[in-house]
């Protein structure tokens, strides 16, 4: 009877274990444009292309920043960067529209309305 009790004390023993925590979640290995986004810059692209101004484009998607680069000629550096950064979704915004030369032409928290800017180039006088 004594020997039952021990070895009922020893499975109690072994079956008690500390939870095992949840991994934390990581941040995703890459920043890409999500569908609503590609939607958004693919729509802008089609009309541009209509209307000549722009020929091709390139989608990068880093570990820290997504971009959509525009070019007027496939062999040429980009007309502009549409960029995706989400570690500044708190400070000036994630999206930018970045010109030829480097310099950030418009910054902000909407897709649609950093992009406005870029429309603006498509209205023309008509003769």
């Amino acid at each position: 009877m004594l020997d039952l009790r021990r070895k009922r004390v020893q499975f109690l023993q072994m079956t008690i274990q500390t939870p095992t925590p949840f991994p934390a979640p990581r941040a995703p290995e890459q920043v890409s444009f999500d569908r609503q986004e590609l939607g958004v810059i693919l729509s802008l692209y089609g009309r541009m292309v209509a209307a000549g101004e722009w020929r091709d484009y390139g989608i990068s998607c880093l570990r820290e920043v997504a971009v959509f680069s525009v070019f007027r000629r496939t062999a040429e550096h980009p007309l502009y960067r549409i960029e995706k950064r989400p570690k500044l979704r708190g400070r000036q915004g994630m999206y930018a529209v970045i010109g030829m030369d480097g310099q950030i032409l418009k910054r902000g928290h909407d897709l649609k309305t950093v992009l406005r800017g870029l429309e603006k180039k498509l209205i023309r006088a008509v003769d």
